[in-house]
């Protein structure tokens, strides 16, 4: 069946037509990520350039290429040190099953990688299977333990809700508000809590370092502190969160996946990862930070090259979290569907309770749940390896020496956005 023509006589989006035809209904905001698509610089508009006559690559066979990543050595007494730039980023943790948590906890760990909390704070069987966790302190404080934080690896201060003011998360323990998808139902929509969209602890950027020492000062300077940022006023609030004292700086950008924030701003707010790595690195440049302060990147990584080619614009290492989610079905869908661990509230017990037979270690009884773990952390590895591949194409030893040098960019746009040359020239666009 062909399209309805407007008025004008042009053929009206698919899209249009189907978030229309969920709003009606609803008769408010629907959540989560609309079927849109938008048109904007990625990172498959950028190709490394492999060596050949002028260069030479490394033999795979006997010569290393490193992909240890150490992060927060600016303030911090024990810094991480990962095995791979790959790391699992925070979701929203109440959609998420406790099984499901506690796999990619494990998997992270069997990775040698950093996991974090992400939105609900920590379980038990989180910080019984991750090696490094990361704790997550949000604005709206829900389930905020300071005890939780203490027994972190480090603490990332997030400084917004995402990348767009909320309008809630569901309540816990509901299994058909964990499936979500375009639109809340009245009921589920009338169990939100509104919460905060920015921290209670500060007004203005000039609370922002108070916060900050605050934090190390609570963990005795002993872990790093990471504060998250929305690509959005990147160049500035970069700068801002250097000089707060940050140790790292992740920078979430419009790719990232938001399940329930409202669609409308998921879609139309924010800027790309691939502009905001580069808005980042000029910004630490211009304090002469880019050595001390490290940047991760959050949002729309989906394979090996994705990671290369931010490494080689600037970033530290990328975090990822949709992606892990798939390296784990289709277990997920079975402990959703079977509710084995999922609902239960033992499960959901604090970090350093007594949880019982069902606590972790049932957890980490469930079928399959070993074998999920292990698909994650091989689904890891398999991005590392591609990572390696690609630098030593580039003739790099370490794949941290990427640099933009090593770009091309395959189209005017991403040339524009990132200063790296236009394939067939030697000079940038503009320059």
């Amino acid at each position: 069946m062909d399209a309805p023509e407007s008025p004008q006589g042009t053929l009206q989006p698919a899209e249009a037509i189907a978030e229309a035809k969920i709003n009606a209904p609803a008769g408010h905001v629907g959540a989560g990520r609309s079927g849109r698509s938008r048109s904007f610089p990625t990172f498959d508009d950028l190709t490394l350039i492999p060596c050949s006559l002028s260069r030479v690559p490394l033999e795979a066979f006997y010569e290393q290429c490193t992909t240890a990543t150490t992060l927060g050595t600016r303030f911090a007494a024990q810094p991480l040190v990962l095995s791979t730039p790959v790391t699992i980023a925070g979701m929203g943790a109440k959609l998420l099953s406790p099984a499901v948590r506690a796999a990619l906890a494990s998997g992270s760990a069997r990775a040698g990688t950093l996991y974090t909390t992400g939105y609900g704070g920590m379980l038990a069987a989180e910080r019984e299977h991750a090696t490094m966790l990361s704790y997550e302190v949000l604005p709206s404080r829900i389930d905020f333990d300071p005890r939780h934080m203490l027994q972190s690896d480090v603490i990332e201060l997030v400084s917004v809700r995402g990348l767009s003011p909320s309008i809630g998360m569901p309540s816990r323990n509901s299994r058909e508000e964990a499936q979500l998808a375009g639109t809340l139902p009245e009921t589920a929509y009338s169990r939100l809590s509104h919460a905060p969209t920015r921290h209670p602890d500060w007004v203005g950027s000039d609370d922002l370092p108070k916060k900050v020492e605050e934090l190390r000062e609570a963990t005795d300077w002993r872990i790093p502190i990471i504060v998250k940022i929305s690509a959005a006023h990147v160049y500035d609030d970069v700068q801002l969160a250097a000089k707060a004292g940050a140790d790292i700086i992740t920078v979430e950008g419009m790719e990232a996946g938001a399940s329930t924030g409202p669609a409308i701003l998921n879609q139309n707010t924010g800027v790309p990862g691939i502009a905001a790595v580069c808005q980042a690195r000029r910004a630490l440049e211009e304090l002469g930070l880019e050595d001390e302060v490290n940047l991760i990147l959050c949002g729309g990584i989906r394979s090996g090259a994705d990671v290369a080619k931010a490494l080689a614009l600037g970033v530290n290492a990328v975090s990822i979290g949709t992606a892990a989610l798939n390296s784990l079905e289709p277990w997920t869908q079975h402990v959703n569907a079977q509710g084995d661990g999922a609902t239960d509230s033992a499960g959901l017990c604090a970090a350093g309770e007594d949880s019982g037979e069902s606590g972790p270690t049932a957890i980490a009884d469930l079928p399959g749940f070993t074998d999920a773990a292990r698909r994650m952390a091989n689904f890891i590895a398999a991005l590392t390896q591609e990572i390696q591949l690609l630098a030593r194409a580039c003739g790099k030893a370490n794949v941290h020496d990427l640099e933009a040098e090593d770009l091309r960019a395959l189209s005017l746009e991403a040339s524009l956005v990132t200063n790296v040359p236009l394939v067939g020239m030697d000079t940038v666009i503009g320059r």
